[in-house]
């Protein structure tokens, strides 16, 4: 085979964006399921899944949620990839709110679909995805916002945006950017973004660690009403003290829940 055809044959193979970012809604199937990486399946219901993330998207966004130490069991008593919740101290998993079948249909949702936009909407809306952690030694970490994490990181890298460049930016609600925005409600939506668009933002950083607090605290104007709201001051002041990305946006969805914001 010529040179020139070797490369064409390895364009007409290569991935395409889309096929990136479906990868990186699929990458962490495997803790659904408890299983540990190196012995994941690579397929799920007919897909790929538990593929490598391009751009170090991955080890990003773990970054922005765990330490980089070797990890060791933080809470004693909890070794499942279910998720402990902040704020009651609960496991997520309620076995009389959905069952491993409710998962599993849930995860076909999630995974199979090859629109990537579609998946993007999915996983935000997803209620049975936050049931996970996205680590057992850091049970009140989220599988859900860090996967959305992850999307968003790799969408920006795509992009051609570096980390040192990416902005937390408060959106009205009906803002939904594909990829980038990690979290939504029926009050404001937040996105990671290399261009802020004249929204209130501030600087992740210039490197991935876990600086949600601190970022959180930067925004020039805050989306919560801290000065006539009790429930949102205990809100705010709560975001103010985590410093993982994924437990603080899990936090957030779960306390607007809880109190109906």
């Amino acid at each position: 085979m010529s040179e020139d055809a070797h490369l064409t044959d390895v364009e007409a193979t290569a991935d395409t964006p889309e096929d990136e970012m479906v990868a990186a809604y699929r990458h962490d199937t495997h803790k659904f399921t408890g299983d540990p990486h190196e012995y994941a399946p690579e397929t799920f219901a007919g897909v790929s899944v538990n593929q490598p993330v391009p751009y170090g998207a991955d080890g990003d966004a773990a970054a922005l949620s765990r330490p980089s130490s070797q990890p060791e069991q933080t809470v004693a008593t909890h070794g499942t990839h279910y998720r402990l919740s902040l704020l009651t101290g609960e496991s997520r998993y309620d076995p009389n709110e959905f069952t491993r079948a409710d998962v599993e249909d849930t995860m076909r949702c999630l995974l199979t679909e090859d629109d990537p936009e579609t998946i993007h909407h999915t996983w935000l809306d997803s209620d049975v995805a936050s049931a996970f952690n996205e680590s057992v030694y850091y049970p009140y970490t989220s599988l859900k916002y860090h996967t959305l994490l992850v999307a968003a990181l790799l969408d920006n890298y795509c992009d051609g945006h570096e980390f040192a460049d990416l902005h937390l930016v408060v959106d009205p609600v009906e803002k939904i950017v594909p990829h980038r925005t990690v979290y939504a409600d029926e009050r404001f939506t937040l996105r990671i973004d290399g261009d802020p668009h004249r929204r209130p933002s501030a600087r992740l950083g210039a490197r991935p660690r876990r600086s949600w607090a601190a970022t959180w605290t930067r925004l020039p104007a805050h989306p919560l009403d801290v000065a006539h709201d009790k429930y949102d001051m205990v809100l705010d002041a709560n975001l103010r003290r985590i410093r993982a990305w994924s437990t603080a946006l899990q936090y957030l969805e779960e306390f607007q829940g809880a109190f109906d914001r």
